[in-house]
């Protein structure tokens, strides 16, 4: 049957999948823009919605717990239940809104409810997706999928900026209640190949050694576990680059009106979800044996960003500063989404469908722990040299020719196999 499926490329199982994440990342996009907005209006402190933000990512520590549940049960009932319990935390949200007892403290559980959900679900959806493509087009999958969520990040905001002022936060709060609970009766229709695993002992002792097995598998195996510690630091490299950087530098360095600094944060959201879309044609010209080159463009295209925001480029004119600084920003965006998506690609064909879940729950949780590492590191970086900009931004295009030379060095030994 899983063979059968694999035939088919893109079946309709998978197509399911896809319609049923739009639905499911869309509503919980305007849900957080929706309270990011509420909380502003009622307080008016950026700092304390951003704190709520940071204590709500917390609970992506508990991925690798996901994906061992991922891995025990079946994926597709999984995603069901996942989706019905956000619509369930999300409607009970609506009641207390409408009582009347809204407060900072609901809002912060709320949002540590949903991120503890997503936890389970986002490693079950990746474990998910090999066994519903056939292997050639592995990418080109993930790509898409990649794409939904970069594509939520751009729509929600435009989307729930126009009915936050048509409509009233209880509104919108049903609407993303609602696109929870469509998208779990749509994945009741998904049929994802299972097989029952047998259990020793009581289900959390199973999945406590689930985790420790799974943790010893990527530790294990060389090439996984390289390519986990390649993904983590690009995540600390690259990542804080786009969410401190960039704005401080739009805002702050060049002074960018709102609507070029929109234009500019726009552009680069649009070329993320390129990167992803375009998935399947790179993926032919991508190869582990070549991986160190891309991640040495990368290196080289963030110099004209340092450049553009030199004294000499600054006297010559806004619009030279402006139009260098978001071109290479927008290459780098789409480089950096295609390095993501490949590297996960790869992990996944080496991976055993039984350890599928856990590998890439334990992928996930590790490489987005760096990010908030790499955003304080960023943050003083930047207040540091805040005269000189630019100097920060050439220490990460050299720390970034140094990861490629180490890549090219530490996969060398890996090749054969992955190409196996």
């Amino acid at each position: 049957m899983e063979s059968q499926i694999k035939r088919k490329g893109f079946s309709k199982d998978f197509n399911l999948m896809v319609i049923g994440q739009i639905i499911s990342i869309l509503g919980s996009a305007l849900l957080r823009f929706a309270l990011s907005l509420y909380v502003l209006d009622i307080t008016g402190r950026a700092d304390l919605f951003a704190g709520l933000f940071a204590i709500s990512s917390i609970p992506i520590l508990l991925a690798p717990f996901g994906g061992a549940i991922a891995d025990r049960f079946n994926r597709r009932n999984l995603m069901v239940i996942f989706d019905f319990t956000s619509s369930i935390i999300v409607f009970a949200f609506f009641v207390v809104l409408v009582i009347g007892n809204s407060s900072i403290l609901l809002i912060g559980v709320v949002m540590v409810l949903l991120s503890f959900v997503s936890a389970m679900y986002a490693p079950t959806v990746m474990a998910s997706i090999p066994v519903l493509v056939e292997e050639e087009k592995l990418e080109q999958a993930n790509g898409i999928v990649n794409g939904i969520q970069a594509l939520s990040n751009v729509a929600a905001p435009v989307l729930g900026g126009i009915l936050y002022g048509m409509i009233s936060l209880k509104v919108l709060v049903i609407v993303s209640g609602l696109f929870f609970f469509l998208s779990a009766i749509l994945e009741m229709f998904i049929k994802i190949p299972f097989m029952q695993r047998e259990q020793n002992g009581h289900i959390i002792s199973t999945l406590v050694n689930d985790l420790k097995e799974g943790f010893s598998y990527v530790v294990k195996q060389s090439f996984i576990f390289k390519c986990m510690i390649l993904a983590a630091l690009l995540n600390l490299l690259l990542t804080p680059l786009f969410v401190v950087g960039v704005p401080i530098i739009l805002r702050v360095t060049l002074q960018s009106s709102d609507t070029l600094y929109g234009v500019g944060m726009g552009l680069i959201d649009f070329a993320t979800i390129l990167g992803a879309l375009s998935m399947g044609y790179f993926a032919k010209k991508m190869g582990i044996n070549n991986l160190y080159f891309w991640i040495f463009i990368t290196a080289l295209l963030i110099v004209p960003m340092a450049l553009s925001v030199t004294p000499i480029m600054l006297n010559i004119g806004y619009y030279s500063s402006y139009t260098l600084f978001v071109g290479s920003a927008l290459l780098i965006a789409m480089i950096m989404t295609i390095i993501s998506i490949y590297v996960i690609t790869v992990v996944q064909k080496e991976t055993p469908n039984e350890n599928l879940g856990k590998v890439m729950a334990i992928i996930i949780a590790v490489s987005q722990c760096m990010a908030p590492i790499g955003q304080i590191l960023y943050g003083l970086l930047f207040e540091g040299f805040s005269v000189n900009i630019y100097v920060p931004i050439l220490i990460i295009s050299v720390v970034m020719v140094v990861l490629a030379i180490a890549t090219k060095r530490i996969l060398r030994f890996e090749v054969s196999e992955a190409v196996k």
